[in-house]
């Protein structure tokens, strides 16, 4: 049976030529990608461990890790985390087999560890974080829909991507990672918890970062000025890179230097004193948050990686849009937008929608795009190796 692939124009002003587009990232260390990482972190544990006991991922929903605040007293030079944060492991998981009891739960934490130990080098996982996991047993109904050889969808859900990327967007993904990637080699006294905000007004682009200032690498307010000044600098070169248009870059906008309030903290992260995180909350599956754009609230981290398809979906969506922009020069944007029905194959869905912003007649391209979902869509489960082997990110 033929794949319900809906191919239309639209007429919609491309993202370029809009008058004003916002675009966010969340870093690794902010509240809400620490809950995104660590739930997407016990999936994929969990999916390995699965693969390797009994041959198959069984099924598994890790997308509910809440991040409750701690309370902290940084200061130049030093300071001191006063409780730890909370990381609340919640989800469902297959925890008996033939009637033998999995060690899900500390397989969860122990992977919750190893991933804040990597990730997050002025943290004690020892002192400066409480974890708890509460995982249990799954639906029985979802368990069985899950296993099905047919890869049944487990929810009624869609999921969206579009392509490409916006400048501004091509540039908030790159400067977070930069950040949070090799100038923290050169900048040590920079924390993981960065956020990039973009805002363009027709060819003016401003970025706004919140970068927190890790207080024991730092002296004293002369130290942390130099510090912003340096960071500025780095950001703004490194956009010219990737845009003609004017850039304008803004460090830390809270601080307040006459009432001696800076963004200082103990370990680089915000969830140190009082900043709470959950799944979902941040950025989407293209990494990030682009009210400009067609978006799923749908959270993919954590998500099994099977039949989910509000992990799959949103995944995929990206993929073929990507492709898509690449069979004709014509085409200026692609929107696809993927609907599940429960109980029905993943690789089948009750709508493949794909609108195109494009200049000629759409004929000349229909097929070839067709082809370019019916061929993503036959080879759906690449997206579940690629995500098990840790090839693709979710937030």
């Amino acid at each position: 049976m033929a794949r319900n692939i809906e191919i239309e124009k639209i007429n919609y002003t491309p993202i370029e030529k809009q008058n004003s587009e916002l675009v966010e990232r969340k870093g690794i260390g902010h509240p809400d990608s620490i809950a995104d990482g660590l739930a997407e972190t016990i999936s994929r544990t969990l999916c390995k461990y699965y693969i390797q006991n009994y041959g198959r991922i069984l099924h598994h929903n890790t997308d509910e890790c809440q991040i409750v605040g701690g309370q902290s007293a940084p200061k130049f030079g030093g300071g001191v985390v006063l409780a730890p944060a909370e990381i609340i492991l919640v989800g469902r998981a297959v925890t008996d087999v033939n009637d033998e009891r999995l060690p899900i739960r500390s397989t969860a934490i122990k992977a919750a560890k190893d991933y804040m130990k990597k990730n997050f080098m002025h943290l004690s996982v020892d002192t400066d974080v409480m974890f708890e996991c509460k995982i249990g047993k799954g639906s029985v109904d979802l368990r069985g829909l899950y296993e099905s050889k047919k890869l049944l969808a487990n929810d009624t859900s869609f999921g969206i991507g579009y392509a490409p990327f916006s400048e501004t967007e091509n540039i908030v993904l790159k400067t977070a990672k930069m950040i949070n990637g090799q100038l923290k080699k050169k900048i040590g006294c920079i924390g993981e918890d960065i956020k990039v905000m973009a805002g363009r007004e027709k060819n003016v682009i401003n970025l706004t970062i919140a970068a927190a200032m890790v207080g024991s690498k730092i002296p004293d307010a002369d130290h942390y000025i130099s510090v912003k000044e340096e960071l500025k600098n780095i950001v703004h070169d490194n956009a010219l890179k990737y845009t003609d248009k004017e850039v304008n870059v803004y460090v830390n906008t809270g601080d307040d230097t006459k009432k001696n309030i800076y963004y200082l903290t103990v370990t680089g992260l915000s969830m140190e004193n009082g900043d709470d995180g959950s799944v979902g909350r941040g950025n989407r599956a293209n990494g990030l948050i682009t009210p400009n754009r067609p978006m799923s609230m749908e959270a993919s981290a954590g998500k099994n990686p099977v039949t989910h398809v509000g992990k799959i979906y949103n995944i995929l969506a990206f993929r073929i849009a990507n492709e898509i922009v690449k069979l004709n020069d014509d085409i200026e944007e692609a929107h696809v937008r993927l609907l599940s029905q429960i109980g029905k194959p993943i690789d089948k869905p009750a709508l493949a929608s794909v609108q195109l912003i494009m200049n000629g007649n759409i004929n000349r391209v229909k097929n070839d795009v067709y082809s370019t979902v019916d061929e993503k869509l036959e080879n759906i489960t690449d997206v579940t190796k690629d995500i098990v082997n840790g090839k693709v990110s979710v937030f």
